[in-house]
């Protein structure tokens, strides 16, 4: 039986690197033209259209073959240890900055036909960040450093609205950012100063690069 493992190892890791360049080829076709076929996508993968089929059973299974990616993608960047922070507005800059390159990875998934991706499965994969980011909104409501006329669910899907219209912006090239632009922006449109958000996402920033 162990014998049987080991041979069967390789193939599994061929099978496996064979599904995430597909995986990673329709992320990349789907960005240039949304209905792109499968056919496409094979031709893309450098893979006949079987291979595909022999991974996924169609469109809708290669979607959600890129949500699960992306889905994953995103527990990770939100599990990455980080010292305690002092105040929400740190808390809140380093969420964005930990977010933001996930969101940019896949924000072809913006772009796809409502039928592609519904409206549960987008709760599913944003839940984890959406109860992430309703903590630090209430303890910056508790704090008094974020604006307080609206309560903290309420606030939380605001902000998730604005970070993915920024995300729909850098689908149509009206906007580029590795990160900082957008949680300097998001700690703004929170109430935060526009001063204090910048040497506060900035300083995060210098602190990775010095760790890095």
């Amino acid at each position: 039986m162990a014998h049987a493992h080991v041979t069967a190892t390789p193939e599994r890791s061929r099978t496996l690197l064979t599904r995430a360049r597909i995986l990673e080829a329709a992320r990349q076709q789907l960005g240039r033209d949304p209905d792109s076929s499968l056919g496409d996508i094979a031709e893309a993968a450098g893979v006949v259209r079987r291979t595909v089929y022999g991974h996924f059973n169609g469109r809708a299974a290669l979607v959600e073959g890129l949500v699960e990616d992306a889905a994953q993608a995103l527990r990770q960047a939100l599990a990455v240890p980080r010292a305690p922070a002092a105040d929400a507005v740190t808390e809140l800059a380093r969420f964005v900055l930990a977010v933001w390159p996930v969101g940019d990875r896949y924000r072809i998934l913006l772009r796809l036909a409502p039928q592609d991706l519904g409206p549960e499965r987008v709760t599913e994969v944003l839940s984890p960040a959406r109860e992430m980011a309703e903590a630090i909104i209430s303890r910056g409501r508790r704090q008094r450093v974020f604006q307080t006329c609206a309560p903290p669910a309420v606030l939380n899907r605001a902000l998730e609205s604005y970070l993915l219209g920024l995300l729909e912006c850098v689908n149509s090239g009206v906007w580029s950012d590795d990160g900082t632009g957008t949680a300097t922006a998001a700690l703004i449109a929170m109430g935060v100063d526009a001063d204090s958000a910048a040497r506060c996402v900035h300083g995060l920033v210098r602190a990775e690069g010095d760790t890095a």
